[in-house]
C-alpha cells in the first residue's frame, strides 16, 4: 500500500515534496526502491499518528495534516534511512 501511495505522490510532481525527496535520496546513494521504502516509512508513521488523533475538531479548523509529513521528508536522508534499518 505504501508503495502505491508514494508512487502516486511522486507522479503528482512538484506540488508536493515527495518527488524531490525521492530524487535527493537517490542522489545520496539509495536506489529507487530504497528511496520509496524510506519515504513510505515516513508516510506510514504519519498515517499512524493521524489515526491516533481525536476527531473532535471541525474539519475546517484542523491544521493541515500534510505539513509535518512534508517537513519530515525534508529532514529524511539516505543516512538516516540506513540507520533506521
Amino acid at each position: 500500500m505504501a508503495h502505491v501511495i508514494v508512487e502516486n505522490q511522486i507522479a503528482i510532481g512538484d506540488e508536493i515534496p515527495v518527488r524531490r525527496t525521492a530524487q535527493r535520496l537517490m542522489a545520496e546513494g539509495l536506489d529507487r526502491h530504497e528511496a520509496i521504502h524510506a519515504i513510505g516509512m515516513i508516510l506510514m508513521e504519519f498515517i499512524s499518528d493521524l489515526m491516533k488523533q481525536p476527531d473532535s475538531e471541525q474539519p475546517e479548523r484542523r491544521p493541515d495534516p500534510n505539513r509535518p509529513y512534508y517537513a519530515a521528508l525534508e529532514e529524511l536522508t539516505a543516512e538516516s534511512w540506513r540507520r533506521s534499518e
